[in-house]
């Protein structure tokens, strides 16, 4: 299993250093939304301290919705998948890769940069710290969710779309826990609470994203 993973997670990241302007178009996105949040809500310190962290994770997962399309579709397209099928390392150990190809190139750069878009709404520099440890904690959930997502929509018309609204509600809980740790930070209570619930909900979202991801691959090929 740990051989099949380590293979496909240097495979994936090999393509993805070919193909550098994807992961720039994704970090290119987050920048640019979350910073027009400050030029159209005005300048006030208060208000903007207040909405920072919520806008900086939707920002967060709307770029990483961006990648979605492009997860599997490459592999169906040259029969790689076919071969992930047939091969005798198992199924999911290989997804796994792929998903920790995709939070490393996608989810692990948003996480790096938003400590930096915090700075633009006046967060203060323990809640810039938990805004990190919240999006480190949360973006793997965004990979896993996606990749079900992505694996369900795949090979079908607008599959981007109806990938997106079959995951967007499904990271409502990271969405809430993550923006909650920093709000608990700027209210002096602590957010260890908040951090916590986003690591189970991390947990559960490895077994159940995993297993779904695999099983819809097996129908779309089927």
């Amino acid at each position: 299993m740990l051989r099949g993973f380590t293979l496909t997670l240097a495979r994936d990241m090999r393509l993805a250093l070919r193909r550098k302007g994807d992961a720039a178009n994704v970090l290119l996105f987050f920048v640019i939304v979350a910073s027009l949040f400050p030029l159209g809500t005005g300048a006030e310190p208060g208000p903007l301290r207040a909405i920072g962290a919520g806008v900086v994770w939707v920002c967060a997962l709307l770029a990483s919705l961006l990648s979605l399309p492009r997860l599997f579709a490459a592999d169906l397209a040259d029969g790689t998948l076919e071969q992930m099928l047939v091969s005798a390392q198992p199924l999911g150990a290989l997804v796994a890769g792929k998903i920790a190809a995709h939070w490393l190139t996608t989810g692990l750069p948003l996480a790096l940069v938003a400590p930096l878009l915090g700075l633009q709404y006046g967060l203060p520099t323990d809640a810039l710290a938990v805004l990190l440890a919240s999006v480190l904690l949360g973006s793997p959930v965004l990979s896993l969710l996606g990749a079900a997502g992505a694996a369900l929509t795949l090979g079908v018309r607008g599959a981007g779309v109806l990938a997106g609204i079959l995951v967007l509600p499904l990271c409502v809980p990271a969405l809430v826990f993550g923006a909650g740790a920093v709000a608990a930070t700027l209210s002096a209570l602590d957010p260890a609470p908040h951090l916590s619930l986003l690591g189970a909900f991390l947990a559960v979202s490895f077994v159940l994203g995993l297993w779904a991801s695999c099983a819809a691959l097996r129908v779309a090929l089927d």
